[in-house]
């Protein structure tokens, strides 16, 4: 009987993530490099590092890998290649080239698992239109995947996260809740909808960023392991702005808002409630948002959608919801309504 790959896995997907209340101050500890060449650094948490290296190229790097979010190992490898390629779609560049991260056990499960976690991942490289040049293996008895993805943009180009402006109009690529449909899966909760969360999760931020640099965006982040509300609050401290979100725009997968209404809250990822009490640091929810929204803006999302950043003017070019606006504000904070 194949072994479930969700099983062997304390924390799904980017549920796994050391969180953003810990790893922000820890990083706040290391001193910035001083070369005039590194564009983007990790000093504003944006999506991957940018480096250039001629008035008109620059290299963007970014690393991404996880534990399992779903059992098929073909999937998980769709999934984890999908996300990791969106950290440079995030910065409006080009993917050419990645390297596989594995931590797997062979003798554990077996050969024919890893190939179809490393076919999956293939599929979307070939996808993207990018090479996998080769890769690092450890044993580990948790599984994990990921890629190291390195992209090309003109450094007049480059997209962060720290672009926004008061009056700016938010928009997101894709719906939320992947958090909440592996959590359900985890616990055996019939009606989660594994298919339509697939079939989000491997699809490439590719058409967005190209939408979004069209569209003259000046911001553009995407939204994963910290949640719509980490993400945009890192957008937002980073742009010297503060946001405003209405809960109703916000899209979200397919029988999503039912599941976060159980009583009993037993989709609610672990990831999910830590990036919760994280919000309730810098977020104001007025009273009317009801408590399935507000979990679902905290959830701990997998290769999720662009969040743009973009004239109001032009919101309707890209591809996905308006669900908010940029305004002036005490930095980072967000008010939902």
């Amino acid at each position: 009987m194949a072994v479930r790959l969700t099983s062997l896995s304390h924390g799904a997907g980017c549920g796994c993530k050391l969180p953003a209340s810990e790893i922000g101050p820890l990083l706040a500890r290391l001193a910035p490099g001083a070369d005039p060449n590194v564009l983007v650094g990790f000093g504003t948490a944006d999506d991957a590092g940018v480096y250039r290296l001629r008035d008109d190229l620059a290299l963007v790097h970014t690393v991404d890998f996880f534990t399992p979010i779903v059992d098929d190992p073909f999937d998980f490898g769709r999934i984890a290649a999908a996300n990791a390629l969106s950290d440079v779609y995030a910065m409006g560049a080009t993917p050419v080239s990645a390297l596989n991260l594995v931590a797997f056990s062979l003798r554990e499960l077996g050969e024919d698992v890893l190939l179809e976690i490393l076919r999956g991942g293939a599929a979307v490289a070939a996808e993207a239109g990018i090479v996998i040049l080769g890769g690092h293996s450890i044993e580990d008895s948790e599984p994990k995947f990921g890629m190291a993805v390195v992209g090309v943009v003109h450094p007049d180009r480059v997209l962060t996260n720290a672009g926004g402006r008061a009056g700016d109009a938010l928009v997101l690529s894709k719906p939320l809740g992947a958090g909440a449909v592996s959590t359900a899966v985890k616990r055996a909760i019939a009606q989660a909808p594994l298919a339509e969360a697939i079939e989000v999760m491997t699809t490439l931020n590719r058409h967005a960023s190209e939408a979004a640099l069209a569209a003259g965006a000046h911001a553009l982040t995407d939204v994963t392991g910290f949640g719509l509300l980490g993400h945009l609050h890192e957008l937002a401290l980073a742009s010297g702005v503060a946001a405003w979100l209405r809960a109703s725009t916000v899209p979200a997968i397919d029988g999503i808002l039912a599941l976060l209404a159980d009583e009993g809250e037993r989709a609610i990822a672990g990831g999910t409630r830590r990036n919760r009490a994280h919000a309730e640091q810098f977020t104001s929810f007025e009273d009317a948002v009801p408590r399935p929204q507000r979990w679902l803006l905290c959830d701990t999302m997998t290769s999720g959608g662009l969040l743009v950043a973009v004239s109001p003017e032009r919101a309707n070019s890209i591809p996905g919801a308006v669900i908010g606006r940029l305004q002036s504000g005490v930095p980072g904070t967000i008010t939902v309504a």
